[in-house]
């Protein structure tokens, strides 16, 4: 496996027990085969424009940013092998009370996750993302339908604002000049590679990582890991305002395995999209997937597995 913790640890190799997993076909904890992720693997990215764009997200815009799930349903509609609806942001609802109550939980804000906000085709959109370890300081992860299209164009007047809690922006509203997105995701929009890095400007003289925290990053980890994944759900029943999370081992999705997606019981909804997810039981432990998509019916929110591919834009965003 591969896993960054700080600036000052350099990529491990395969452990033992992690080339016994890439070597172990089918099995709960194995790893995809080494094919399945190397791809002829490439990154492609975009210079943003971040002229005004703090200024053009006020609180109306951000209240009315449309969440960016939405994005994720054409890919998934045409990946999808399965009878088993999809979820389209708002168009799926997961109602509380009667009897039933959330599965996602609340959290307190965490000062390296918060809500992303962009605009793409005419459109504002809102999606979650996550500080993580980075060479530049700058680099937030997010879905890869939360910055380009998949496939299209990239997004414009993307800002990140960490620990967003019912408006307020106590570490203020980071502009990017970078994005990053795999190739299959950018070009083909290939659910399996729905992850994308954003790579923020200096704000106040202050690099991300001087104000807030950074989270670490595995790649090519075992499968059947237990995660705790935040996000900011702003479908019903939740609004987002504040930051939610969700807890469980992870399983494959049994409706369209060719994805090599995990999910893990959650019923986060549009918003969410992006939120890291976490090796372990809280935000300290090290980032391994993202909240990529959902079925209509079923509490569970599908990641994409973070292999070599995912890795390499990492780097390449990181090291910008």
């Amino acid at each position: 496996m591969t896993r960054t913790r700080s600036l000052a640890t350099s990529f491990l190799s395969l452990s033992a027990a992690a080339l016994l997993a890439l070597t172990t076909a089918g099995g709960a904890t194995a790893a995809p085969s080494a094919s399945s992720d190397k791809e002829q693997p490439s990154v492609t990215s975009a210079v943003v424009d971040s002229t005004g764009a703090a200024d053009y997200w006020t609180a109306d815009r951000m209240r009315n940013a449309i969440p960016g799930d939405v994005l994720a349903g054409k890919a998934l509609e045409r990946g999808n092998t399965s009878a088993a609806p999809v979820e389209k942001g708002n168009n799926t609802k997961i109602q509380a009370g009667k009897g039933k109550t959330t599965i996602a939980v609340s959290e307190n804000p965490v000062d390296h996750i918060g809500k992303v906000f962009f605009t793409l085709a005419g459109s504002n959109y809102v999606c979650s993302g996550n500080a993580v370890v980075s060479n530049n300081k700058s680099t937030v992860s997010t879905a890869g339908h939360c910055l380009n299209e998949g496939p299209g164009a990239f997004a414009t007047n993307f800002i990140f604002v960490p620990a967003y809690l019912n408006g307020a922006a106590p570490y203020g509203k980071w502009t990017a000049k970078a994005l990053y997105a795999p190739a299959q995701w950018s070009n083909d929009g290939n659910m399996q590679y729905d992850t994308g890095f954003a790579v923020m400007n200096t704000l106040n003289g202050n690099f991300l990582s001087d104000v807030v925290n950074e989270s670490g990053v595995e790649f090519n980890a075992a499968r059947g890991l237990t995660y705790k994944a935040y996000g900011y759900p702003a479908a019903s029943p939740f609004n987002g305002e504040s930051l939610k999370s969700c807890y469980g081992p992870a399983s494959n999705d049994p409706n369209n395995p060719q994805f090599l997606t995990q999910g893990i019981s959650c019923d986060m909804t549009g918003g969410s999209s992006g939120g890291p997810w976490f090796i372990g039981s809280n935000a300290g432990g090290l980032q391994n997937s993202i909240n990529s998509y959902g079925y209509s019916r079923s509490p569970v929110m599908y990641g994409p597995y973070w292999g070599t591919v995912i890795q390499q834009t990492y780097t390449s965003a990181a090291a910008s």
